[in-house]
């Protein structure tokens, strides 16, 4: 399975293995057109989260590929640095490394992959997950060194559920809605930027989501108070409500280059507030 279809489909920490079908939910109230369920084609190899089922991006990303192999290395960024013992922008940052490893999987950067890889481990000590997650680093090192492409790809997915597990066992299970947005934030920001790279409709007519990011803003609303009013999960709560609008045109839209242009740019404006230093 590509790296990349995890990104869209809330790539990061929170998935689980079940795939199961969206008619099956019970909603508490009748949805508006914008947040009708994507179809059964816009599902197929859906990945289930809790209980919502979110498309993946795999179809998305193989009409992209079509066109050429992306440039990924165009959608790096500087490292950051989080010196902050907020644990609710800790874990969102940990998102948004993790996505980024995925960035440096796809390009075959080993270097890449361990820089990443510093990064990750540095910031799950902090969040006291680090011991689960430090095995699965250094093989992630050693496959690196090997440009064992595939075996990364199992690996970062098993680093994946150790941090979820830790977090668990930490009963820091808030947390990992956190890691999930972060994620998914970043992959938002990267795959418009992919998009924009090589603009043709079918693409951007896939990046309509409307019941997976209804689904965000419903996990952010039963955070504990204590999180929901931290000042940088309000502005996530906040950006999302535009960044919703933007996904959640109807079924029959296309965007356009300066929508998806702006659909890029909340992501990136919101990653940058992610991993901005105090």
């Amino acid at each position: 399975m590509p790296l990349l279809r995890k990104w869209l489909g809330l790539s990061v920490i929170a998935l689980v293995s079940t795939t199961v079908a969206l008619a099956d939910q019970q909603p508490s109230e009748t949805p508006t057109a914008s947040d009708v369920p994507l179809s059964p084609d816009e599902l197929k190899n859906a990945t289930s989260v809790d209980a919502l089922t979110v498309p993946t991006p795999g179809e998305f990303f193989k009409a992209i590929e079509k066109g050429g192999k992306p440039n990924w290395t165009s959608e790096y960024r500087p490292p950051i640095s989080i010196k902050s013992s907020d644990r609710a922008q800790m874990a969102l940052s940990l998102g948004t490394l993790i996505a980024d490893g995925y960035i440096a999987v796809e390009a075959h950067d080993g270097q890449q992959v361990k820089n990443v890889g510093k990064d990750v481990l540095a910031l799950a000590k902090k969040l006291s997950v680090s011991q689960s997650v430090l095995a699965r680093g250094q093989s992630i090192t050693q496959f690196a060194e090997n440009n064992a492409w595939d075996q990364l790809n199992e690996e970062l997915e098993a680093t994946q559920n150790e941090v979820k597990k830790a977090l668990e066992e930490n009963r820091d299970t808030d947390l990992i809605t956190l890691v999930s947005i972060g994620g998914w934030i970043r992959g938002t920001e990267v795959v418009t930027g992919l998009v924009l790279q090589n603009y043709n409709p079918e693409d951007a007519k896939l990046l309509r989501q409307p019941a997976l990011v209804s689904y965000l803003k419903g996990k952010l609303t039963q955070l504990p108070e204590k999180i929901r009013k931290d000042p940088l999960v309000q502005s996530v709560n906040s950006s999302l409500d535009g960044i919703q609008k933007m996904v959640s045109f109807p079924a029959d839209h296309i965007p356009s280059v300066d929508e998806v242009k702006d659909l890029n740019s909340a992501a990136s404006k919101l990653t940058k507030e992610i991993g901005a230093s105090e």
